[in-house]
């Protein structure tokens, strides 16, 4: 039994994932030590050179609301930021930051190492020490030496045993031309912890003044102030943000790819993981959708110190000779000069049924994973559940229960919760139509939803949490300060309200009838009304939405209020499901193999219908009522 330990907890690897799970760690006092394979590349943006997009946005600021470190840094190195989906409603609206490829990885190194309690060190562990109850108590580098610790995050990315694939070349190769781990997907294994192979890719990168950007499409950021973090109070200017722009694949695009398809490592037989659905390779897009004459591509600058462009939707296992024409079909980029040739990359990773709600591994305590290793995509996933890993690896250290997010709380819920209990046979990648609570997990309100989480976990500060009570609180008054008053004779209301078309307003309405209208600007009644409250532009937002959508956001709470009788209704560990009459073969199967924590749980398990779920609910309700029993006949 191992008793002597040289820190407290082990992070391995330096992504997204790594920085916030070594970050939270530290900052709850637990000496941590992260392992990385580059220093430079801490924190780095192998694919596209962006923070947030659909859903990936609000993930975002939800890290920010509890105490992470992802959006005061994209904030802070951000080239363009754009507000997705504006014209659509307010539950699907998210933020999108073109961040500088280069500034941003060196800005999270130079504020990681600069946080007390955590070394970094550059290191490969190579295998996990497993103590004599099963436990992992540590991790073996490279060169044999041995380094204990209560509990380990493995946060390895798309770096174990990953291989390179151009058309029918593959490599032993990291991301971003570095080096891929070794050995602990072997020690996984003899764990008898059970391995998937996965696929992403990336596409090439092209030199800045070989494009004929006339004959693309600009893509501008959004005017106003717009920010990932709520301590964010300088963000770039709009007139000083880069443009982005857009290009389409032609037909004569789609006839090299088609002619080639041999030739790709995808549909030549060299591929053998499952890559993201919703970021597929341009081959797959051609061959899945034959019918569309093209498909967009997104040109991206990937830093304002380099010439190089990011050719996003434009992923491709193609060999380096087919690329070349394949980019030079694309209008403005015939005379394209190439950087860096696209390739796919396969890994290793973690299948996810095996976690924990807490984000450890299940049956071996100790041992925590995050990240890309249990089976998601993106900065964004990573960033959160790394965020989740290291708050739980803390608590697990101090013999707390863990934390967890229900799917009403934020997105990361609904990630880990689709993870854990439906698994993924693919990349998972956040959507905001995997959320069924898009109007109660919207991007203006996740302070209200996880700022005091934050605070009660540790990672934000008393001054930090404060701040957001003085929010709050002018929220309220403003929100008090509507329904009580009403618009009597003033002109400029009228006046704003019929350049809306709509007539003039009665007298006796309040200015929340007002604002519940169609295009009705709360910082537009302000400048008219002197008795309501200031607010930021930002707060005005979410008073608005509150308000317009007050009916909708009540019907998703009562729902919530159903679906949490469920949640809250915890399962015995010690269930033998073989045994509950009534179930079906595959509900019985399914419950045994999984062990969910609650009803709630087992009904969000692939194939365990209502049925099965009604029969269980019976069952637990008869087993607690003469367990009830037991204990009042024993106490007379």
């Amino acid at each position: 039994m191992i008793t002597h330990f040289d820190y407290d907890a082990i992070v391995v690897g330096a992504g997204h994932a790594g920085t916030e799970a070594a970050h939270a760690l530290a900052h709850l006092g637990k000496h941590t030590l992260m392992l990385c394979l580059n220093l430079d590349k801490i924190a780095n943006l192998p694919c596209n050179p962006t923070i947030g997009g659909s859903a990936k946005g609000i993930v975002v600021r939800e890290i920010d609301a509890l105490g992470g470190i992802e959006g005061k840094l994209a904030d802070r190195f951000c080239l363009q930021m754009k507000v997705l989906n504006m014209s659509k409603g307010p539950g699907v609206r998210s933020l999108r930051a073109q961040e500088d490829k280069l500034d941003y990885p060196h800005g999270v190194r130079d504020y990681m190492l600069a946080v007390p309690n955590l070394d970094i060190k550059v290191l490969m562990a190579t295998d996990l020490i497993e103590d004599d109850d099963g436990s992992i108590k540590g991790v073996i580098l490279e060169d044999g030496t041995r380094i204990t610790a209560k509990a380990v995050v493995l946060t390895t990315g798309t770096h174990m045993e990953s291989t390179i694939l151009r058309g029918h070349v593959v490599k032993s190769g990291g991301p971003d031309g570095e080096r891929p781990s070794h050995g602990i997907s072997a020690a996984l294994e003899r764990l008898g912890i059970k391995l998937e192979r996965l696929k992403t890719g990336t596409p090439p990168r092209i030199k800045r003044e070989s494009i004929d950007f006339s004959k693309l499409e600009v893509e501008k950021g959004t005017p106003g102030f717009w920010a990932f973090s709520y301590d964010t109070t300088q963000m770039i200017p709009y007139d000083r943000m880069v443009d982005c722009y857009l290009t389409y694949t032609t037909p004569v695009t789609h006839k090299i790819i088609l002619d080639h398809l041999k030739d790709s490592a995808m549909y030549g037989g060299v591929v053998k993981g499952i890559g993201p659905r919703y970021c597929p390779s341009i081959e797959d897009k051609v061959v899945r959708f034959r019918s569309h004459p093209r498909h967009m591509l997104f040109v991206e600058p990937e830093s304002i110190h380099t010439d190089s462009i990011y050719l996003q939707g434009f992923s491709t296992s193609m060999p380096e000779d087919i690329q070349v024409p394949m980019v030079h079909s694309l209008p403005g980029f015939e005379h394209a000069e190439f950087l860096k040739y696209a390739y796919a990359i396969e890994y290793d990773a973690i299948q996810p049924l095996q976690i924990t709600k807490g984000l450890m591994v299940r049956n071996r305590p100790g041992l925590f994973a995050a990240g890309q290793i249990i089976g998601t995509s993106g900065y964004e996933e990573a960033a959160g559940l790394g965020l989740m890993a290291g708050i739980n690896a803390a608590r697990y250290i101090d013999g707390k229960e863990p934390f967890t997010l229900r799917r009403d709380e934020a997105y990361i819920g609904v990630m880990i919760d689709d993870l854990v209990t439906k698994g993924s046979n693919e990349p998972y990648r956040l959507l905001s139509s995997r959320s069924e609570y898009r109007l109660i997990t919207r991007s203006d309100n996740a302070d209200e939803r996880l700022m005091k989480h934050g605070y009660e976990i540790g990672l934000n500060s008393k001054e930090r949490y404060d701040r957001f009570l003085d929010r709050m609180a002018r929220l309220k008054f403003a929100n008090q300060t509507i329904e009580s008053t009403y618009v009597g004779n003033n002109e400029r209301t009228d006046q704003y309200m019929i350049s809306l078309g709509y007539p003039k307003p009665v007298g006796s309405i309040s200015y929340k009838e007002i604002i519940r209208r169609k295009d009705v600007s709360y910082q537009k009644l302000v400048e008219g009304e002197p008795k309501l409250v200031p607010l930021t532009d930002d707060l005005a937002d979410k008073l608005e939405t509150d308000t317009k959508y007050e009916g909708y956001i009540a019907l998703e709470r009562r729902d919530v209020e159903r679906v949490r009788s469920y949640d809250d209704l915890k399962l015995p560990k010690d269930i033998d499901y073989s045994r509950v009459e009534g179930l079906s073969l595959e509900a019985r199967e399914k419950l045994n193999k999984f062990k969910p924590e609650t009803l709630g749980d087992a009904s969000r398990i692939i194939n365990i219908h209502p049925a099965d779920i009604d029969m269980l609910l019976f069952f637990v309700r008869k087993l607690y009522s003469q367990q009830s029993g037991n204990s009042e006949g024993q106490q007379r």
